[in-house]
């Protein structure tokens, strides 16, 4: 009898025991879903210190449908986003991208949006971002780029920590100019042997900049090895090559938003 009890006891334990077992099993599973569910998606929006306009007297910056666009398409999808510049503070806009005429949907929400009109005066320092935070980098157009983010070294760096990580790099109208100097890992330009778009040599003619700006888009990529492609002046037109997404002009940017987030998700 003693012993039938000694055994009743024992499969009561060992029942016990995977009971227990059990039950943290499922709470370490539910832990886990819960924290996939909190893990938000991150991206870095990087945008230009640049305000002149070459030596038009005129001032320039970034395009604010080019921000707008794609910083609403994400942000409404649950994207956490943080904006950097290189110097840092206020990111200049560009007078023509707030006109009337250049209006869209994603201006007029930004023009009501007070919140991300002080996110845009209070931008973090290039030097002080990680790579390593983020999912991915995203490069808003308008002229400003192709004075400072073409040259600047922080830039420069980072978008090629972010292709080692194999993380999303996107640039949309005259942001691929931020891509001029970069290098790839195995030393090549970026762009070279991959498929890529940017604001076109006859779109910037229309626009009367050609013989001010320091360079273009479309050429440079060429000339760094970019197979080029486009579509119609003006027409929504977006590329992905791999972790490499770039955009057209303004009208494009939030097709490159839209394959951003698919390439992270």
């Amino acid at each position: 009898m003693r012993i039938f009890q000694s055994i009743v006891v024992c499969l009561s334990l060992i029942a016990l025991v995977a009971c227990k077992d059990q039950k943290e099993t499922e709470s370490k599973i539910e832990e886990n879903r819960n924290l996939k569910k909190e893990k938000k998606m991150k991206v870095l929006f990087v945008l230009t210190s640049h305000d002149e306009l070459g030596d038009t007297g005129k001032k320039t910056g970034f395009w604010v449908e080019e921000f707008a666009g794609p910083y609403y398409t994400l942000s409404d999808k649950g994207v956490e986003i943080a904006l950097a510049t290189p110097k840092g503070g206020k990111a200049p806009i560009d007078p023509s991208s707030a006109s009337p005429d250049a209006a869209t949907e994603f201006t007029k929400r930004f023009d009501e949006d007070k919140e991300a009109q002080e996110r845009i005066n209070t931008t973090h320092k290039l030097a002080d971002v990680d790579a390593a935070d983020y999912d991915a980098v995203f490069y808003p157009g308008g002229h400003g780029p192709l004075w400072d983010l073409a040259n600047d070294a922080t830039s420069i760096k980072l978008i090629e920590t972010f292709n080692s990580q194999e993380k999303p790099v996107a640039f949309v109208c005259h942001a691929p100019a931020a891509l001029k100097s970069v290098k790839g890992i195995d030393g090549s330009p970026l762009v070279k042997g991959r498929t890529v778009t940017g604001f076109t040599n006859t779109e910037e003619e229309a626009v009367q900049l050609t013989d001010v700006v320091p360079f273009l888009v479309e050429d440079m990529l060429k000339e760094n090895g970019g197979i080029y492609s486009k579509g119609a002046d003006w027409s929504a037109y977006a590329l992905q090559d791999g972790n490499l997404i770039t955009g057209q002009n303004p009208a494009s940017s939030v097709k490159v938003a839209e394959l951003l987030f698919a390439a992270v998700k």
